[in-house]
């Protein structure tokens, strides 16, 4: 089957994209509400996109009725913000923090989640996710039709939890992707968690 996108509505591009671009990053960010609460939501257009400076990428669309996310808001405002990686046991949760609510309710207080400091953040992190990035806006483009917003982050430093940690010979940080246990992201409504691990060497 071959499938020509310029016949295709909006609507029906994504619908095939997050169902052949997959498995995607989940990046479950936190920010600021103006009433100093916590906004909290999923998005799956996210990915790393340079090193030196450490960036992240994030796409964010618009609200049903067409108005800008929250997230978007707040990151626009406040620069700040942090990007979780959720595992398995947090999938439920993750898609309830999906939903759309008005700007002054905290998604975080609807789910019951518990944050704690992140030292050298100005913003918490959520206590149970193995690993967050506490970031700063770089940029921000409008793209699309929509528009969405093209959000490039900087990461200034980065939470993983002990327990899933080694080292290795070089003494090098190893994270261990079993441990983790992340979700990913496929199409409608579901998510993919770690199977079979393949290890295979590149070559010289």
């Amino acid at each position: 089957m071959i499938i020509s996108f310029d016949t295709l509505s909006p609507a029906k591009v994504y619908f095939t994209m997050i169902q052949t671009l997959m498995p995607r990053p989940v990046a479950w960010v936190l920010s600021k509400n103006p009433n100093a609460s916590y906004n909290l939501a999923p998005f799956s257009y996210f990915n790393a996109i340079c090193s030196d400076p450490p960036l992240i990428m994030l796409s964010i669309g618009v609200k049903p009725d067409g108005g800008p996310k929250d997230s978007r808001l707040n990151i626009e405002e406040n620069k700040d913000f942090v990007v979780h990686i959720a595992h398995r046991e947090m999938a439920p949760i993750v898609t309830q923090t999906s939903a759309t609510l008005p700007r002054e309710v905290s998604e975080l207080e609807l789910a019951g989640l518990q944050t704690c400091e992140f030292p050298g953040s100005r913003l918490p992190r959520i206590a149970d996710c193995r690993i967050a990035y506490a970031c700063t806006l770089h940029e921000l483009r409008e793209i699309g039709k929509a528009p969405q917003a093209l959000i490039i982050a900087e990461v200034k430093q980065v939470y993983i939890d002990d327990a899933v940690i080694e080292h290795d010979a070089q003494g090098r940080v190893l994270v261990m992707a079993e441990k983790v246990d992340p979700i990913g992201r496929l199409g409608g409504n579901e998510y993919t968690t770690f199977g079979e691990i393949l290890k295979i060497p590149r070559p010289k």
